[in-house]
């Protein structure tokens, strides 16, 4: 009995171990950023500051269209006065350090793919698109990626902006709001499961079956 609850105790401590936990390394809007920056190295462009404030704002960006796919391509958009009266203040982004965006490029689909994908996939799709990528006006980056109503459709943002990296989009007190559901780049968070809303609950369901498993099986 002491052997199989030590086995228990074992394989438990194995699955969730810190290189399985999720870390921000796992936020797919930070990797989307990631897979900017290195396409943008590769074209001879500067590396673009990964900005937590636009991030939000990005974030805020998506939940405007309010789940509705269709309406991403056409001539809907959120009013420019909506980021200082309501994208601004849900993050916590002081609305005086708000700077022009330079260019956006956003996405919707049915199904989930991953950032890399996203990027080649939808949100890279015509000469206009990459002309947006490589502007060499752009200074900083922010992303963002969320599902509808636990599920899909998902929706990518990236919004780009010309300003003082050190000077705009500021969050009050240095630290952003917690926005959900969906992710958003460049605030160290904890998002891996938040995209797909359930990632991290059916982890933990596989997690206590397999340790369950060891323990019965020995």
């Amino acid at each position: 009995m002491a052997i199989s609850a030590w086995i228990l105790v074992s394989c438990l401590l194995l699955f969730f171990s810190p290189a399985s936990a999720t870390d921000s390394t796992n936020n797919p809007a930070d990797q989307l950023v990631a897979v900017i920056n290195s396409n943008r190295t590769a074209h001879k462009s500067s590396v673009l500051f990964d900005n937590p404030g636009l991030g939000c704002i990005a974030l805020q960006y998506i939940q405007a269209y309010q789940g509705q796919c269709d309406e991403v391509g056409g001539n809907k958009k959120p009013s420019d006065s909506s980021f200082a009266d309501t994208f601004a203040p849900n993050c916590g982004v002081e609305a005086q350090t708000l700077a022009p965006i330079t260019g956006r490029l956003l996405a919707c689909q049915s199904s989930y793919v991953s950032p890399d994908q996203a990027f080649s996939d939808i949100l890279i799709k015509n000469a206009r698109s990459l002309q947006i990528l490589y502007d060499k006006n752009h200074t900083q980056v922010g992303a963002a990626v969320r599902g509808t109503d636990g599920g899909a459709p998902y929706f990518w943002c990236v919004l780009f902006s010309g300003g003082k990296t050190n000077s705009t989009f500021v969050l009050e007190g240095g630290v952003a709001k917690t926005v959900r559901p969906g992710c958003f780049s460049g605030n160290n968070d904890d998002c891996s499961g938040s995209a797909r809303l359930g990632v991290g609950l059916w982890q933990m369901v596989v997690g206590v079956l397999i340790a369950i498993a060891c323990a019965v099986g020995l």
